[in-house]
């Protein structure tokens, strides 16, 4: 009788610390907070401004690619040509935005990082979080998980 009450005993103690456990567990997404934040916002439009004639440029060349695209088989050998030039031209432009777009990237992320590394502390500490997930590691849950996401944007926003 001792024994199936421990048992019971036990199983009644495990069961009351499940809800406990699962208010220890939260989730982050660390990535969509830092993009969200101003300061990255600031970083893109700066961005835009410095690749914006690139890109212009390089949409242009696509809506005219694609107008010769049209009448393929009706090209002229210089016509072609033209076209393949303005190909290059145009993987060119595509490759110095993403490059730019990469660098500005990178930047932003070294200079955020140590910020983000302390707003998460905070958030942990806040809301004693036993355990923090990422959205795509997630692979089930029963309940909703807390989603501390838009808090950190908002610790950011004070940091960045």
């Amino acid at each position: 009788m001792r024994r199936l009450t421990a048992a019971l005993s036990l199983v009644l103690l495990v069961l009351l610390a499940l809800p406990a456990q699962a208010d220890d567990v939260a989730m982050l997404d660390w990535r969509r907070a830092l993009l969200e934040t101003d300061a990255a916002q600031r970083s893109m439009s700066e961005l835009e401004g410095r690749v914006g004639s690139q890109q212009r440029q390089a949409q242009s060349l696509e809506q005219e690619l694609d107008a010769l695209q049209q009448r393929a088989g009706s090209l002229t050998d210089s016509e072609r040509q033209e076209a393949n030039r303005k190909v290059g031209e145009l993987n060119q432009l595509m490759g110095e935005i993403m490059q730019a777009r990469q660098q500005a990237e990178q930047q932003f992320l070294q200079r955020a990082e140590p910020h983000l590394e302390r707003a998460v502390d905070q958030l942990i500490t806040r809301h004693s979080v036993k355990v923090l997930v990422e959205p795509m590691g997630v692979l089930h849950s029963e309940q909703p998980l807390q989603d501390l996401t838009s808090e950190l944007t908002q610790i950011l926003n004070t940091m960045l």
